[in-house]
């Protein structure tokens, strides 16, 4: 057992990743209601002896942070910068480029309560052919699951509708600030 799957050991929670160890992959992560979801998320993956990088704010990548950052796969986002496109074009170039990217990204991209989850990750999916994988984070039973994987169809409503739908059951370390509505 190597020390991530001790830590959440000793603070209670279990681990349950079925889905293969895919090369690209993007994973879904929900409910996204504190910052402490990216720690369990991050040690999760890693108890399991995998490892995914993460998008972050930019305005998050200065000295020394920044450095921390990228050495445990953090990704930065430039908003509102036009010369680099738009971001879904930026990592769907990324995944057609990259024999390995295992991007965590959460569809609420807020911890505050919202019902207009983002869609970016499943064009990404769809353009650059690669799996979704969904993972929640349950604090109301402290597990941690990434069991089931979803391919896009292109039909975005529905695919969203389908991904809101799997998450309902899962419960956010501040309830109040998840909906999959």
């Amino acid at each position: 057992m190597n020390l991530a799957a001790r830590i959440l050991r000793m603070a209670g929670w279990t681990v349950r990743v079925t889905v293969p160890d895919y090369p690209r992959c993007i994973i879904c992560v929900a409910p996204h209601t504190s910052n402490l979801d990216f720690i369990v998320g991050k040690l999760a993956y890693a108890a399991v002896g995998r490892k995914a990088g993460f998008l972050m704010k930019s305005s998050w990548f200065f000295w020394p942070l920044g450095c921390f950052f990228r050495a445990i796969g953090g990704v930065p986002v430039y908003r509102g910068d036009s010369r680099r496109g738009s971001l879904t074009e930026q990592l769907t170039e990324r995944y057609r480029t990259s024999e390995r990217l295992v991007l965590a990204i959460t569809p609420e991209g807020t911890r505050s309560r919202t019902d207009r989850w983002h869609t970016g990750f499943l064009h990404i999916a769809r353009e650059a052919g690669v799996p979704v994988v969904l993972g929640a984070i349950d604090f109301g039973t402290k597990r941690v699951l990434i069991e089931r994987t979803f391919t896009p169809t292109g039909d975005v409503e529905a695919d969203l509708r389908a991904v809101k739908d799997y998450y309902r059951q899962f419960t956010g370390r501040h309830p109040e600030k998840f909906t999959a509505e």
